[in-house]
């Protein structure tokens, strides 16, 4: 060691987020320094960094510490070069409360006491020294909770949760899949595990649905527990999806920069945030790569020599070009391709999927990708084939005369690229849907209507073609094609939009036509045997969409199925509504009926054994009701402290907002009491507020209400923004009604058929 070198001067640099050491002396090359540094932070109750989260547990109220360190929140919890690349072994100790339990990525080596300077009794807990890992991988709990554990291959797994979910047996299903998923993982890859633990924490509030912390990884609660009473395997399915996930991140490595992205922008928070959720999960496929690469960075060259080399070792498989230049086509330049096919030339042309509406779309890039093409042509599977220019002509995709010759590219979504086919393969494919189906594999039929309706959206074809593809919508029987036909055609953030006086009607006449048959498939199920669903994925995860749109369409059955299943619940409140649909049903429920189903409904949401996922489904379903009295009385009881948390008046008023009765009560509402509002919640409730509000700006008048609005109660910057808010909510609503008129006039074309 030599002599030491004196700082000078410590600032910040708040925009770029650094601290900056001035030395009086100069740094010889080759030395090792040390630094030391004294920090202190805040902790806040707003879910990053280091954070402090209030909950109830066993009917008490608690608290626990956790932190969320991705993408760049490390930096807030302790001094780091916060970029992924910078990697190190951390040394981590944490002094906490004797009641609590600290857990950190590494086993506790260590457990002490010490007494501070006011005779308190604190415990010291030292962990284990981790391996090299990057910054926003640290991770720490400190709380009073409960254990399940087991031990797979001589790793330790233990899932956390509050006490009275241990004690239920919530986590006991993430404890029977944790195991097999790392064994698996292991078996696959040939990579062993490097930790000697493994702890997965189920947290009340958290702001992600979960965290890949090595060795200690976060959930959301929602995310971890299965109640025992659940039959159902649609939640067990997301359990298991989101566990292997993260446990596919222990064994594979970590989030890294953005393919191409260069390294100096690493210290913008935003452009590190979108690196992150753009990386390659691909990376494990090539165990060379792994064992390489392990405890250390790789760029996306590393991974394309290793493909590279067994692309090289067979024959089975010939690529047009390099892997390199194949994936730097798709990892080097922004968004993906949109292919368009001429029937009649046989010409397949590609450009980058934009929105054509925005004349401000641009790229810098040439908007080329080296794109395989998988594709049949009438029912039959055909060589694949590679577009490596912007245009290129496949003289076996011209077709004939016959209006039964059609071709269909993406097989089973096998690309991801977006599909634009002129109007002859249009109107060949809507006819061939009406008189055969099936023709169409099930997973090429959602790509064909999905595609159909973003092309409309973004300006690529109009909105009567998209619907000609609906016709034959009667003689569709699966639920999740169904699923997204209704969410394009019915958005849940549109549905009191949708009320147009002109259009309801027709849209109504036309969907229930062909709603009914699947309908009643499904009813059938709900009146008789609904158990028999338990392991029908699709319905546990789309039925309450089909559901809520028969009822939002006025279906008699569905309000009366609705009805009947909410007064069965007050008869006995032991009662539980088919998870399936129970969103609906409460919505239904209420709005049919008067204010006895809706302090029926009130009661459940303060009772003590309510869950938080039904509390939500009752806070929703209380806005449904239709008397407006009722939603005023709610309004009102959003402003009391004793009743609701900040979070959930805010969403009372949303949920209001956003029904069809509800958007001028909440507007008058929220003008009413805008100081005691903006005092309790401030700006982000404000944007929420407007943001939903703009939806239903129709007139000039509305307009300049709103205005009036903004000019008296904001700031001159907060003017500003919302100003240029209201502008686009105008516009947007200008192009909405224009659209409106154009599906209004193909229905009243097209309802009859």
């Amino acid at each position: 060691m030599g002599t030491a070198v004196e700082v000078a001067e410590l600032r910040q640099e708040t925009a770029d987020e650094l601290a900056v050491l001035e030395l009086r002396g100069r740094l010889r090359a080759g030395r090792r320094y040390v630094l030391q540094l004294g920090f202190e932070g805040r902790l806040e109750e707003d879910l990053d960094g280091l954070f402090l989260t209030r909950y109830t547990d066993q009917g008490r109220s608690s608290m626990l510490i956790a932190s969320q360190l991705e993408p760049t929140y490390a930096r807030t919890v302790y001094p780091c070069f916060d970029e992924p690349a910078m990697k190190a072994t951390f040394n981590i100790r944490i002094v906490h409360d004797p009641s609590y339990v600290a857990l950190s990525n590494m086993p506790a080596i260590d457990v002490s006491e010490m007494t501070d300077e006011n005779g308190s009794l604190w415990t010291v807990t030292t962990f284990n020294t981790s391996l090299k890992m990057s910054t926003y991988l640290t991770a720490f709990v400190i709380c009073d909770f409960d254990y399940v554990t087991r031990t797979e291959r001589g790793n330790e797994i233990r899932i956390w949760a509050r006490k009275e979910a241990v004690r239920n047996g919530y986590v006991d299903y993430a404890l029977n899949i944790t195991g097999p998923i790392f064994s698996f993982l292991e078996d696959l890859l040939n990579v062993s595990y490097p930790l000697p633990k493994t702890d997965l924490v189920a947290l009340p509030e958290f702001g992600a649905g979960a965290m890949e912390n090595w060795g200690l990884i976060t959930f959301q609660e929602s995310s971890l527990m299965y109640l025992p009473s659940d039959k159902f395997t649609s939640r067990k399915a997301m359990i298991a999806i989101i566990v292997s996930h993260e446990l596919g991140h222990q064994a594979c490595g970590l989030h890294c920069h953005c393919l191409c992205q260069p390294q100096a922008d690493n210290h913008l928070k935003y452009k590190i945030f979108t690196a992150l959720i753009n990386v390659a999960y691909g990376k494990c496929q090539d165990q060379l790569y792994l064992e390489e690469f392990s405890f250390s960075n790789a760029n996306q060259d590393d991974l394309w020599t290793h493909i590279q080399m067994v692309v090289d070792a067979q024959d089975e498989v010939q690529l047009p070009a390099s892997v390199k230049q194949i994936m730097d086509s798709w990892t080097c330049q922004n968004g993906f391709p949109v292919l368009t096919l001429n029937l009649t030339t046989g010409t397949i042309s590609q450009e980058q999927f934009l929105n054509k509406k925005n004349g401000n779309s641009t790229d810098s890039y040439n908007n080329t990708w080296i794109i395989p093409i998988s594709w049949m042509r009438n029912g039959s599977s055909q060589p694949l084939l590679w577009l490596d220019k912007s245009s290129k002509v496949f003289p076996e995709m011209q077709v004939s005369e016959s209006e039964y010759d059609w071709i269909l590219l993406n097989v089973n979504l096998s690309g991801y690229y977006r599909v634009n086919y002129d109007q002859l393969n249009l109107k060949r494919l809507a006819r061939l849907l009406e008189n055969d189906p099936k023709a169409i594999p099930a997973v090429s039929r959602i790509q064909l209507i999905d595609d159909v309706f973003a092309l409309t959206q973004f300006g690529y074809i109009e909105i009567e073609t998209a619907f000609e593809l609906t016709k034959y919508l009667a003689k569709e029987d699966e639920l999740f094609i169904w699923n997204v036909v209704l969410s394009n055609l019915v958005p849940e953030n549109l549905e009191s939009t949708l009320k147009n006086y002109e259009l309801y009607p027709l849209l109504k006449k036309y969907l229930l036509k062909r709603m009914l048959p699947i309908y009643h498939y499904y009813a059938g199920f709900i009146h008789q045997n609904v158990d028999a669903l338990e392991d029908d994925y699709f319905a546990q995860v789309y039925l309450e969409k089909l559901f809520g749109t028969a009822c939002w369409l006025g279906l008699q059955d569905c309000l009366n199925l609705s009805s009947e299943l909410y007064a069965k619940w007050m008869d006995n409140p032991n009662y539980k509504i088919p998870f399936l649909i129970r969103r609906t049903v409460c919505c239904y429920g209420v709005a049919v009926g008067s204010d006895k189903e809706w302090n029926f409904a009130w009661e459940m949401y303060n009772h003590s054994d309510t869950t938080k996922e039904d509390k939500d489904i009752l806070l929703s379903a209380m806005s449904c009701a239709r008397e407006s009295w009722l939603l005023y009385r709610y309004l009102q009881y959003g402003l009391s402290n004793t009743l609701f948390s900040s979070n959930c008046t805010s969403n009372v008023i949303l949920y209001v907002a956003t029904k069809d009765i509800g958007h001028r009560i909440a507007w008058e509402f929220v003008t009413e009491n805008w100081p005691l509002l903006s005092e309790r919640y401030g700006k982000e409730l404000l944007h929420d507020v407007l943001k939903v509000m703009g939806r239903f700006v129709n007139t000039d008048v509305q307009i300049q209400e709103l205005q009036v609005f903004y000019n008296a109660t904001l700031e001159e910057d907060e003017r500003v923004a919302t100003t240029l808010l209201l502008e686009f909510t105008k516009a947007e609503n200008m192009g909405r009604r224009e659209l409106f008129i154009k599906v209004a006039n193909w229905l009243q074309k097209n309802v009859d058929d």
